[in-house]
């Protein structure tokens, strides 16, 4: 093609676009330098060939426009969970209910987060939830961090800085991200001291290696990520709380998940609860917010009125301390458990794993038939649906072995099924599912929130050809 023919000629100037109505609006709103970068970004992609050049100075308010909206899109978003890990840490671990999303929001704004309404001091941040943890385990106080590594962090700053923790060879965990537990006792400023052998810790190693001085606390961690089995023993935690109480050294029990209600009530497997270690008589337990207790991310330490005041005098808990929003969830969050049927209820995450199969399935079906109906209404290709049994997982890093009966929407789309996924992912609002061998696959039991009616609108809109069919 000539110079003279070559319709990239025609492109206007940054100036010309400015210039236009409708521009100088989009300038008004959102100033001249943002806007002015966003019409450039426009003329780029035109100029490049991304985007085919439009016929007029009138169409390029579309491209100018769709180059705003990306812009302005948050890149932290509400997503669409359809792939059955209820507490999968990448999305966000445990939805809020809706107590806690209405006190977080009405949290946004002055409040009395270190105000004492009563006597118009100075008040504490750390009073806000402490009542409610030590009413619902029966401890004598609490502290809220801001998550539950960063509570055992504290607790062994706190009691074991400088000095030894002794803790079993078979509880040296990676936690998410890669944090191990020897790393956290490390960042403590304490000295990793390990007992017993990975698959047997008797309450003997525990007792040879305070005996033998420097350690500053005895740490028992629970194995909630992963399951050993076979020729196995660990020494329990009312014997280590004895060992302690002779040889006054503290014993720290990093519970993880944080359930507070009876795990038989949800159908599942023993789960350890806060209130079993604060009644064995530990000196502090550690566990998270944002796991099976259903709230805010978070980190709660509760146990002796020594042990939290140790814990809350240290420097690293101001580092660690939680914003006013969380607190305002976590309470909320943590005042449904005075009913445990009622927080069965209202959790989000309690409700999840207690959902019947049966009522998954028919919701699955009516969208798989509702799917059907729109597509034929606007003349597209049919979808290949099934509606199967699968299995949920539990994620967060608790019942590693659970395996939940779930319904499952079944897509088959072949080759296309990447570039479906990705369209599911692009949908407003996002949907995340999961695929295998050309199917892609949508778990009921993690759908909520009117998570079906959007699955049922992001189905109808795919165009079968997307990917180049199979």
């Amino acid at each position: 093609m000539s110079a003279r023919g070559d319709p990239r000629r025609a492109i206007p100037g940054v100036d010309r676009l400015l210039a236009q109505p409708w521009c100088r609006l989009l300038v008004a709103s959102r100033g001249r330098v943002w806007i002015t970068d966003r019409v450039r970004a426009v003329l780029d992609d035109v100029r490049s060939g991304a985007v085919p050049v439009p016929d007029s100075v009138d169409e390029y308010e579309e491209l100018v426009q769709m180059e705003v909206a990306r812009a302005e899109t948050l890149s932290l978003r509400s997503v669409i969970n359809g792939t059955g890990v209820i507490l999968h840490t990448n999305l966000g671990r445990a939805p809020l209910a809706p107590e806690a999303r209405d006190a977080m929001s009405k949290a946004v704004g002055y409040g009395n987060v270190e105000f004492d309404l009563e006597t118009g001091e100075r008040g504490s941040r750390y009073t806000h939830c402490a009542g409610l943890v030590t009413e619902l385990l029966g401890a004598e106080d609490a502290l809220v961090v801001n998550n539950g590594a960063g509570a055992v962090a504290v607790a062994l700053t706190a009691y074991a800085a400088g000095k030894g923790v002794a803790v079993s060879h078979g509880e040296l965990v990676e936690i998410g991200g890669g944090f191990r537990i020897p790393e956290v006792v490390e960042a403590a400023g304490a000295r990793l001291v390990t007992v017993g052998t990975t698959n047997r810790t008797r309450l003997d190693d525990y007792a040879r290696a305070v005996a033998a001085g420097g350690v500053g606390a005895i740490l028992k961690v629970h194995r909630s990520n992963f399951s050993m089995s076979g020729f196995t023993e660990e020494a329990t935690l009312t014997e280590l709380v004895r060992l302690g109480a002779e040889t006054e050294v503290p014993v720290i029990h990093d519970l993880g998940s944080g359930l507070l209600v009876d795990s038989g009530r949800l159908g599942l497997p023993y789960e350890p609860t806060p209130a079993e270690s604060v009644a064995a008589g530990v000196d502090l337990v550690a566990f998270s917010g944002d796991k099976l207790l259903g709230g805010p991310q978070a980190g709660i330490l509760s146990g002796r009125a020594d042990g939290v005041a140790r814990a809350r005098a240290h420097p690293l808990c101001r580092a660690l301390r939680c914003d006013k929003v969380t607190l305002a969830g976590l309470e909320a969050t943590l005042t449904l458990y005075r009913n445990p049927d009622r927080a069965i209820e209202r959790v989000p995450v309690l409700r999840m794993i207690t959902a019947r199969v049966q009522d998954l399935e028919r919701s699955a079906h009516k969208v798989a038939g509702v799917v059907a109906g729109l597509r034929a209404e606007r003349g597209a290709e049919p979808l290949r649906l099934e509606v199967v049994r699968g299995q949920s997982l539990m994620g967060g890093g608790t019942f590693p072995d659970l395996r939940l009966p779930t319904a499952v929407l079944r897509v088959d789309a072949g080759a296309a099924t990447e570039p479906w996924m990705a369209a599911l992912r692009a949908h407003a609002p996002p949907i995340v599912a999961r695929s295998r061998q050309g199917r892609i696959l949508i778990d009921f039991r993690t759908l909520r929130g009117g998570g079906d009616f959007i699955v049922m609108a992001a189905l109808s809109e795919l165009d079968a050809d997307v990917g180049g069919g199979e």
